[in-house]
């Protein structure tokens, strides 16, 4: 197992496997290099990039198998909010990412203008939208994921872009880092009529049960394994626009809690802390939900499919949670996307 620098980015690593002949292979090398694996993960800020991991395709366990060494629990995908289409067939710990069917999960809207001024592709919020952390609108919220790359766009288009909260949060100026000391945010499940620009359009909100209600979470979270506080906030589509989209301030899209969420997200999302991934088919991205934040690039949908699978790891989310049950688990037995089937 060789650990390097990820090129291109100031956090993460490439971990790769040169003298294992597949996926499998490789994975047995991580097993029993967990500790090692696991160091270099961390000290990297929570992101790792493995190609060569094709195998996987046609053994999707193998997956699975591969994100128990990051956690105590790869979660069961049935048991979440999360809608039938996006379902693997066979593994209930796979997630479906495609524009493909069932999923039919289209891809964002190029940013507007498509280009920075010096040619490349936007990374900085405003003008890159769709910044999120997986399912932050869960209390407690999942901690590791596991992204996989089964059919990619061509190259150069349907990137996912990465950020390092630890690293922004070190390098925010110290008057806005005292504005974030205790400070919360509501997330919500996204496409409920609650984002930025459903609230602008004068949507009306999707009636959520009491188990998809927005979540309260810290805007600085303290990472449980390395003990570095990173921010841990996302942008439009996941805060919720009605009731804040930070708690104890003005809410609504022209409110001050808008005003500061777009402050933070902006600095958070500089290129210095952002990493841009292009994916090749076998290659995983394995990332830290609890101290990074990521984006979806567009694709030209009506000409090309793309398939990813992604697993996530759950049980340390860190003191802040602790004993906590899990918020998206109907009391009344229903099953927890119940309501939320048509959403995209």
């Amino acid at each position: 197992m060789i650990i390097e620098p990820l090129p291109g980015a100031n956090f993460g690593v490439l971990a790769r496997f040169p003298d294992a002949a597949d996926a499998a292979a490789k994975i047995a090398v991580a097993e029993a290099k967990r500790d090692a694996l696991l160091d270099a993960f961390y000290q990297a800020r929570g992101l790792m990039v493995m190609p060569g991991m094709a195998a996987i395709t046609d053994q999707p366990g193998l997956l699975v198998r591969l994100s128990r060494l990051f956690g105590p629990d790869v979660e069961n995908y049935h048991q979440t909010l999360t809608v039938k289409t996006k379902l693997h067939a066979s593994v209930a710990e796979i997630l479906v990412v495609s524009n493909m069917a069932p999923a039919n999960q289209m891809p964002p809207s190029q940013p507007d203008p498509p280009r920075t001024a010096d040619g490349g592709l936007p990374v900085q919020f405003p003008q890159r939208r769709g910044w999120h952390t997986d399912q932050s609108f869960r209390r407690p919220p999942p901690d590791v994921a596991l992204f996989y790359c089964v059919k990619p766009a061509p190259m150069g288009q349907g990137q996912t872009l990465y950020a390092d909260g630890a690293g922004a949060y070190e390098a925010l100026p110290p008057a806005l880092k005292a504005r974030t000391v205790g400070l919360e945010g509501y997330h919500v499940t996204p496409g409920t009529g609650r984002s930025e620009t459903a609230v602008r359009a004068g949507d009306t909100p999707r009636p959520l049960l009491p188990h998809q209600r927005p979540q309260r979470q810290p805007v600085v979270r303290i990472h449980p394994v390395t003990g570095q506080p990173a921010l841990y906030l996302c942008e439009a589509g996941q805060m919720d626009w009605i009731e804040g989209p930070l708690v104890d301030m003005a809410s609504g899209p022209d409110g001050d809690g808008a005003a500061l969420l777009y402050d933070l997200m902006s600095h958070f999302t500089q290129p210095q802390f952002t990493y841009t991934h292009d994916w090749d088919q076998g290659d995983i991205v394995i990332y830290d939900n609890r101290s990074t934040i990521h984006a979806a690039t567009w694709f030209d949908a009506d000409a090309h499919d793309r398939l990813m699978w992604r697993t996530t790891v759950t049980g340390n989310p860190g003191r802040a949670y602790a004993g906590e049950k899990p918020s998206w688990i109907p009391e009344d037995g229903t099953r927890p996307s119940d309501g939320l089937e048509d959403l995209d």
